[in-house]
């Protein structure tokens, strides 16, 4: 399959069974807020290293979670039982990604979470599509996440920890509230060993895309921030 060119003023994405067979199908074009929501009405997100052009991903498998298939293990339920952790949804949403782009990745030599990939998803969370999970302990961040919100989906981004099993329990809460709120699925994008001990698994692209158009002809955008 052929990788398309995009250009700054065209904010168009090619059809995204379009990809090649690592998932890549587009290289170029901006982080302008528009062409991020219209990558992900799609099923598209940016991925890349500091040093390349923005390249476009839309991977088949997809590694997604449905809530009501969440698991969670023995030893996560002392951290919900006693008062180990304090929760909050977008309290601190930059400092939640700079935490990510800090965090050491195996087998990644760098972050491919640089300036212009914050600047545009803290963009996206003042204008109400971009939320973050921080956890806190002793009044320090210890942990969280961010992603975006189309209706009924999450599209999960990125996490870390800094004590043992703050992302966990950040990311388990999050599922919780919602699942309370009928969100349908959680977008984990591509397979790690910590999504699938929790529940996560891999659906085709093209099942992946059903439920996303789906979910977005059924559920407008509801921008605005989220609190517990």
């Amino acid at each position: 399959m052929p990788v398309f060119w995009l250009h700054d003023d065209d904010y168009r994405f090619p059809n995204p069974a379009r990809s090649n067979a690592d998932g890549l199908l587009a290289i170029g074009g901006d982080l302008a807020p528009a062409r991020l929501l219209e990558a992900y009405k799609k099923g598209i997100f940016p991925w890349y290293n500091d040093d390349d052009p923005i390249l476009w991903w839309s991977p088949d498998p997809r590694l997604v979670l449905f809530p009501s298939e969440l698991r969670v293990s023995k030893s996560m339920r002392p951290y919900f039982n006693q008062p180990k952790f304090e929760l909050s949804f977008d309290r601190s949403f930059e400092q939640v990604v700079r935490a990510c782009q800090d965090t050491k990745r195996a087998r990644q030599a760098g972050t491919w979470i640089n300036e212009d990939i914050i600047e545009a998803y803290t963009a996206l969370h003042f204008m109400g599509h971009a939320h973050s999970v921080e956890v806190w302990q002793e009044g320090q961040l210890v942990g969280g996440l961010y992603g975006i919100c189309l209706g009924k989906i999450f599209f999960g981004e990125s996490m870390f920890a800094r004590a043992s099993n703050a992302s966990k329990f950040g990311f388990i809460s999050l599922v919780h509230w919602l699942k309370a709120r009928d969100f349908e699925l959680i977008d984990c994008q591509q397979e790690t060993a910590h999504l699938t001990s929790l529940g996560a698994r891999a659906i085709s692209r093209s099942d992946f895309m059903a439920r996303l158009q789906d979910n977005l002809a059924r559920h407008p955008l509801q921008p605005g921030h989220w609190s517990l």
